[in-house]
């Protein structure tokens, strides 16, 4: 593993983790330990430290605001955070907690006391992953050790890796995508994976030339900054097998402009943080525009119509519902919401409206929940976003539905422009009324500095909502 501060040989990482082990066994009395790391080598070292105790991991998102930041070490019952100095200074005021123990004062590199790890049970807890909470307050996902387990070797099952295969990747690792594919996936495989904790457009294209990637995995808003770097070319992006785009959708211009000037196709893929997380990836050789693949190997799926709860043919529009031995425990400590989010099959039920074609690829329409119903009809801010987003200068938009006392709701359009691009918004109203019907088409559009997002790089509609 090489990060922005050093590298790591998987000797190193194993006394490593037995050294932290130590460090954690002679602090930590709670079944939980709370990791605040940057996305390093020293993520996985924490985890296999927690894991070989036998205690459950409990990746901190360092992006929260202070007050989110303590709801989850609270809601954990974790008194131990292990992190680093920089971190804390990076968060400003230093979580509340009975022990913050930093990498920089264990001695992670002596002679360890021999250790064997405990045999874990399928249903032990692995980690608890905290979602966002774009809707109230974060809900922890309990992920035991099969769940993780088994979505690696789905991933295996699906995609085949070299042994000279090199992955790359940004996404934080307290994040389900950046734990399993990008830390936990390449530590089973025994290949090489390169870290940067910040996202810099400049940088990744750097650490491109410098160690040759066969994975990178980002967000959709990381590949359209790096369209923006002037000196990047088609050689840049050569040795990529795969690029995986997921997150949120990828719009079909940033996929359009990363094709015609890297040559590079971005494959998308889809999951929860609820199902460890990933359950389809278009792979290149099945690639279609728009959709995020076939289910994985042991994923069922099926498109239900959310009302009469009646599964739905190819080509129509549903709730997609997802079982398989990668969905999770359920929500920690909150048993009525986990009886909630599971249908009478047991299926996991995702709020992501989706469809199949007749060969099983699978096209995510929506969220239920953003679904606007203008003079009722059903509209998808994804479709008009997609509209918006081919228009030139635009480097994102964010659609919501406003009250209306005739229609029931409208369109409501927000752009974030790229750097030196000017606004016309008659201009892209235009260019809707050309692509989209009339009803879709938003009643304003309004420009902002940046559209909120998560930390993960999701648009907060929610938080735009608030806004009008």
């Amino acid at each position: 593993m090489i990060d922005d501060r050093r590298s790591y040989r998987g000797i190193e990482i194993l006394v490593a983790a037995m050294n932290l082990a130590d460090a954690i066994e002679s602090r930590c009395t709670t079944p939980q330990v709370g990791v605040m790391l940057p996305t390093s080598g020293a993520f996985p070292i924490a985890a296999l430290a927690c894991w070989m105790l036998g205690r459950t991991l409990v990746p901190l998102n360092y992006l929260l605001r202070p007050d989110e930041l303590q709801y989850v070490i609270d809601d954990c019952e974790t008194d131990t955070v292990v992190t680093v100095q920089p971190m804390l200074d990076f968060v400003g005021t230093p979580p509340r907690t009975g022990h913050l123990l930093k990498l920089e004062d264990v001695p992670l590199g002596q002679m360890p006391s021999p250790r064997l790890p405990p045999s874990a049970r399928d249903d032990d807890l692995a980690v608890i992953l905290y979602t966002s909470g774009t809707s109230g307050k974060p809900k922890g996902v309990m992920l035991t050790h099969a769940n993780l387990s088994a979505n690696v070797r789905q991933v295996r099952q699906w995609v085949e890796f070299r042994r000279s295969d090199v992955f790359c990747g940004v996404l934080p690792q307290f994040h389900s995508f950046g734990l399993t594919v990008l830390t936990l996936l390449p530590l089973s495989l025994g290949l090489k994976v390169v870290y940067t904790a910040r996202f810099v457009p400049t940088r990744m294209i750097q650490l491109f030339r410098e160690h040759r990637p066969a994975m990178f995995v980002a967000i959709p808003s990381m590949y359209n900054a790096l369209l923006q770097v002037k000196n990047a070319g088609p050689e840049d992006f050569a040795s990529l097998r795969f690029a995986v785009s997921g997150g949120e959708p990828l719009p079909t211009d940033v996929s359009t402009r990363f094709q015609e000037r890297f040559g590079v196709t971005i494959a998308e893929g889809y999951g929860l943080t609820e199902t460890a997380p990933v359950t389809n990836w278009c792979r290149p050789q099945d690639y279609r525009p728009r959709s995020v693949g076939m289910p994985l190997p042991e994923v069922e799926e099926r498109i239900v119509d959310p009302a009469s709860e009646r599964e739905l043919p190819p080509g129509h529009d549903g709730e997609l519902r997802i079982a398989g031995p990668n969905v999770m425990k359920g929500y920690f400590k909150l048993p009525e919401l986990t009886r909630e989010a599971f249908d009478s099959r047991g299926f996991f039920k995702t709020g992501d409206m989706a469809r199949f074609d007749e060969d099983r690829h699978l096209y995510i329409t929506g969220r239920i929940k953003e679904m606007l119903i203008v003079g009722g009809e059903n509209v998808f801010p994804r479709e008009i976003e997609e509209v918006i987003n081919q228009y030139p200068g635009v480097a994102a938009s964010a659609v919501i539905g406003q009250n209306d006392p005739i229609r029931g709701e409208v369109p409501v359009a927000f752009v974030e422009l790229e750097e030196g691009a000017s606004f016309d918004e008659k201009g892209i109203l235009a260019l809707c009324r050309e692509k989209l019907a009339g009803y879709k088409v938003p009643r304003r559009i309004e420009l902002v500095d940046a559209l909120p997002r998560s930390a993960t790089g999701k648009i907060l509609r929610r938080e735009i909502r608030n806004r009008i």
